[in-house]
């Protein structure tokens, strides 16, 4: 497995062939498509499409009692508890990534790193972190009567945009400076969240929870500056 970027036979460069490249450019003049390419017709029909097409999911009806009366209150003061609970739904699903994100980056450290290395228990601590993270979520689903194993919309985004950062960690050929700038990536995504989601929770009156989202948010911020450090120093490394 590599530990760094090394010069190789890449040859998907055009500078590689000069002669070739030109050949091919002139190939391009010579044969246009059959087909012309109309971005104002390709514009008009995403508008179109976008018009006509139904939103990509849904905040499920609570399942419980409880739930529901929550919820109706919470209409008839005139808010939209199905926001707050989508944007906790969407911090959900991506602290349980999280999870699984630092699982594979320990799984890639341990093959690159001796097994006494501080890197381990600290990639270890966040791993953790990311996990409480999670349950805090769901406990506070269901304190609102919602359901933390529905999918909303938002949570299925946020599924969809991570997939991209799992297989970087997951890939067997990437090294540990690749790895740590795809979580550096979901550490900023994640920071960002946590202080809208913070925010979202003290406009709707729930304190208590605003106050447990900026620790976690706190501690999320650790996470991005370590990773960014440690980046660095692999960085550093790489290029002596």
């Amino acid at each position: 497995m590599a530990t760094s970027v090394r010069v190789g036979h890449n040859m998907t460069g055009a500078q590689m062939c000069p002669e070739e490249t030109k050949r091919l450019l002139h190939a391009a003049d010579l044969f246009p498509p059959d087909v012309g390419f109309d971005e104002t017709a390709i514009q008009q029909l995403r508008e179109m499409e976008s018009e006509v097409q139904d939103s990509i999911g849904s905040v499920p009806i609570p399942g419980s009692v409880k739930g529901a009366v929550k919820t109706s209150f919470n209409k008839l003061l005139g808010k939209n508890p199905e926001v707050l609970i989508d944007k906790i739904a969407e911090r959900l699903a991506f602290e349980r990534t999280g999870v699984r994100l630092y699982d594979a980056l320990l799984a890639k450290t341990r093959a690159l790193v001796p097994v006494d290395s501080p890197q381990l228990s600290l990639f270890q601590q966040f791993r953790q972190e990311e996990l409480d993270h999670f349950h805090l979520l769901a406990d506070a689903l269901e304190y609102l009567g919602a359901d933390p194993t529905a999918q909303t919309p938002s949570a299925d985004l946020a599924g969809v945009s991570a997939q991209g950062i799992v297989k970087i960690l997951t890939d067997p050929r990437t090294n540990l400076s690749q790895c740590l700038n795809a979580i550096l990536i979901a550490e900023l995504a994640d920071n960002a969240g946590w202080d809208l989601l913070a925010q979202l929770a003290e406009q709707a009156g729930q304190m208590d929870m605003a106050r447990d989202f900026t620790q976690a948010g706190d501690e999320e911020k650790n996470h991005l500056t370590q990773i960014q450090h440690l980046l660095q120093m692999e960085l550093a490394a790489d290029l002596s």
